[in-house]
């Protein structure tokens, strides 16, 4: 190579090396900035149960407990994490039968939500978490209610997206598989609450209402369908589809703990769900007229399509709620 093709090659490493300085900031994070940014993946044992939880931001900042849904975990909150542990302690444990969490047989293991609430409050007893908000999602509300009526003084705010408490939320497709199972556990109705289980049913709640389908990673809906794939986890879902009988009976509990207790809430929906309707969160304005409500043009899952607003508004909403 002669002198000056040399010297030419030189002069372009150079314009990519700045380019890429300008074009490329996060070639610049600091060490502080990483460290934050990060989400680290643990496990501890709770009442003998090995439980799997995520874990971002400094730990003596404010704290927000993350409660997944049906048939998701932690996973649902892999990009969330991220997007609130520069301010904040985050943390979103798996519940037993979901995620990496163990998943005892139901003979070793009630599955019930009064259950799950309990696991997870040790969890949190266990971390030294005693004060905190909580995001509940589908299955979260009903554990999120049990800690927060049980333990008020602990609860900052509520985050609820899709997380119902009210009659009024509940879509005609409860009444098409799970009224008739809740009505009487028999073959025949189990064979319709099993069609839950299906791939199919997966990708629905993933898929249906939202804007673009192509908005939704394919890893989200797959991961889940690997959980309930599992050998035996189909009894695991049955016991807790068959236990959810017994949360819309708590509704006027979780209601007057609302009004009572006011905590902060942000009801952030997607409007489009075909499990929980909108209604079920214009409804938490009657509990308590101060809810900030934002309905959003997506589905049950908003966060695969409407991650980056919601972490917005929870950034926004915390900030002047949460001292």
């Amino acid at each position: 190579m002669n002198k000056e093709r040399m010297m030419s090659v030189q002069r372009f490493l150079r314009a990519v090396t700045v380019a890429a300085a300008v074009f490329f900031p996060a070639a610049n994070i600091t060490s502080a900035q990483t460290d934050t940014a990060r989400v680290v993946n643990r496990f501890t044992r709770v009442d003998g149960v090995r439980i799997f939880y995520r874990e971002g931001g400094p730990k003596d900042a404010a704290t927000i407990v993350l409660l997944h849904g049906f048939p998701s975990s932690s996973h649902m909150f892999r990009e969330l994490i991220p997007r609130l542990s520069d301010r904040y302690h985050v943390v979103a444990p798996d519940y037993p039968g979901f995620g990496y969490s163990d998943a005892p047989s139901p003979e070793q293991f009630a599955y019930t939500f009064d259950h799950l609430a309990d696991t997870i409050e040790h969890f949190l007893d266990q971390q030294g978490i005693q004060k905190y908000s909580i995001y509940i999602q589908d299955y979260g509300s009903p554990v999120g209610f049990r800690l927060a009526t049980r333990h008020p003084e602990r609860i900052q705010a509520i985050i609820t997206q899709n997380g119902n408490a009210y009659e009024e939320g509940l879509s005609p497709f409860w009444a098409e598989y799970l009224y008739p199972y809740w009505k009487e556990r028999s073959a025949d109705t189990e064979s319709k609450v099993r069609q839950l289980l299906t791939l199919d049913a997966t990708k629905l709640q993933y898929l249906q209402g939202f804007r673009n389908a192509e908005n939704v990673s394919p890893d989200a809906y797959t991961f889940d369908q690997a959980g309930l794939d599992r050998p035996g986890n189909d009894r695991i879902q049955l016991e807790l589809f068959y236990d959810y009988r017994k949360n819309p009976p708590l509704y006027p509990v979780w209601h007057r703990y609302l009004r009572e207790k006011k905590p902060p809430v942000l009801a952030v929906w997607g409007k489009n769900d075909p499990v929980f309707l909108p209604a079920g969160a214009e409804a938490f304005l009657r509990d308590d007229p101060r809810t900030e409500l934002h309905l959003l043009d997506t589905g049950h899952f908003a966060l695969e399509e409407d991650g980056a607003g919601i972490a917005q508004l929870i950034r926004e909403f915390l900030k002047k709620s949460v001292k």
